[in-house]
């Protein structure tokens, strides 16, 4: 909060927020290993996919995505103090989900986002967290962003995540999960009508990565 009085383009705070995150997972005894990084080399706009399975996810996000980016999150946790004030002042959208046409309007307004500020956006597809840690079907938020800012779509797979901290529970374990980058998916031309295409084509690729 004191870095934001003096950043107004977010950078520093996402600075900051990397620090903690990795202080975080030290503090917790995670190790974190990258797997496909030569996928993502010299793209620094596209949208981020992944699955999602435990509030540990954003930590390893936060500190090991190689490029500036924001995300959105379910406006619930922009009413937190401290975090909610961070959540707003560093840029991050919220996104109304109980309110259909409200949240096509953010994911529109996300990828406007996306091309002013030349950045990267976070998003997890399947809504939430899973409670079975089971990849859920994904909601084509992802694939109407990137196709909206014509940038591509970037595949992750987090795994061993949820042995770390299980949901709905606070009992840390110490280990180590894997972040696995997966290839970009173009979406160059296309138009919303095609997301339900790469939003198929998104998931596979995590599924494999998963199984891996």
């Amino acid at each position: 909060m004191a870095v934001a009085m003096f950043d107004h383009s977010s950078r520093a705070q996402i600075r900051m927020a990397r620090i903690w995150a990795r202080s975080l997972l030290w503090i917790v005894g995670v190790k974190v290993e990258i797997e496909g990084i030569e996928n993502v080399h010299g793209i620094e706009q596209c949208v981020w996919a992944s699955n999602h399975v435990s509030y540990m996810d954003t930590p390893v996000m936060l500190g090991f995505i190689p490029v500036q980016f924001f995300f959105l999150a379910k406006s619930e946790l922009f009413k937190i103090p401290f975090m909610g004030w961070h959540l707003q002042r560093a840029g991050h959208v919220s996104v109304p989900i109980e309110d259909p046409r409200a949240s096509l309007r953010t994911l529109t307004h996300a990828a406007k986002l996306l091309k002013e500020r030349g950045v990267a956006v976070l998003f997890f597809p399947e809504g939430g967290r899973s409670e079975t840690g089971e990849l859920q079907e994904f909601k084509d938020g992802a694939a109407y962003i990137a196709i909206k800012a014509q940038v591509p779509v970037i595949p992750m797979a987090l795994i061993g995540i949820r042995d770390i901290l299980p949901m709905n529970t606070l009992d840390f374990k110490r280990g180590t999960v894997k972040l696995r980058f997966g290839k970009p998916i173009s979406t160059a031309g296309l138009t919303a009508h095609s997301r339900t295409e790469i939003t198929t084509l998104t998931r596979a690729q995590i599924v494999d990565m998963l199984k891996r």
